[in-house]
């Protein structure tokens, strides 16, 4: 059963410096020096990354397909999942040192990254989040079309949480991502192998 299949009904935290909404692709262009991170390692908070929200389920599986412009350090687009400022996931391409990362950050009052290296990829890349049985399973899909297990996490759900497309140039602004399909659907069968 799918829950959403477009981002038009979507709002945003944190409004971009520019966006558009055509055809269901979301374009955007980052303000300056924007984020979301909690105290780990830098010791700051910041909370004024873009995220345009809709609303999620206790339990699915959430695709996301999205391309951007990778060209400064921290230049990050993909898919978040957000309870409250201190209880929130992005997952998508992160670029350091670089490299353009696969890249999850799972915050429950301080935050965690985890990146899968990758050489400089480009063009349209897919991520998919599953939440169950207060874990949250997240995986990217390869060059090959197969889904690679990025993180298990422990991570309630909760009535109220947000879903969809999140993008942030902590160094810069201007940083230009695509948003494409958001589907939510019912939890996989088996998310973790499948």
């Amino acid at each position: 059963m799918t829950m959403a299949r477009t981002l038009s009904d979507g709002t945003w935290l944190n409004p971009p410096r520019a966006w558009d909404m055509r055809e269901g692709v979301l374009t955007l262009s980052t303000l300056p020096k924007t984020d979301f991170w909690r105290e780990t390692h830098y010791g700051f908070i910041r909370d004024d990354g873009h995220f345009w929200q809709v609303p999620a389920p206790e339990a699915f599986t959430a695709t996301l397909s999205f391309e951007g412009q990778y060209e400064t350090l921290y230049d990050q687009a993909g898919l978040m999942l957000r309870v409250d400022a201190e209880n929130w996931i992005k997952c998508g391409i992160e670029h350091s040192d670089g490299m353009t990362n696969f890249s999850i950050v799972v915050t429950r009052g301080r935050s965690d990254w985890s990146v899968v290296g990758q050489p400089l990829i480009s063009g349209l890349q897919t991520v998919r989040l599953t939440a169950r049985n207060n874990a949250i399973i997240a995986h990217f899909m390869s060059a090959d079309g197969a889904w690679q297990l990025m993180r298990v996490a422990d991570f309630p759900t909760a009535t109220g949480a947000m879903i969809g497309p999140m993008a942030c140039s902590p160094e810069r602004g201007g940083f230009k991502a695509r948003f494409h399909a958001l589907n939510i659907t019912s939890p996989i069968e088996n998310p973790l192998h499948g």
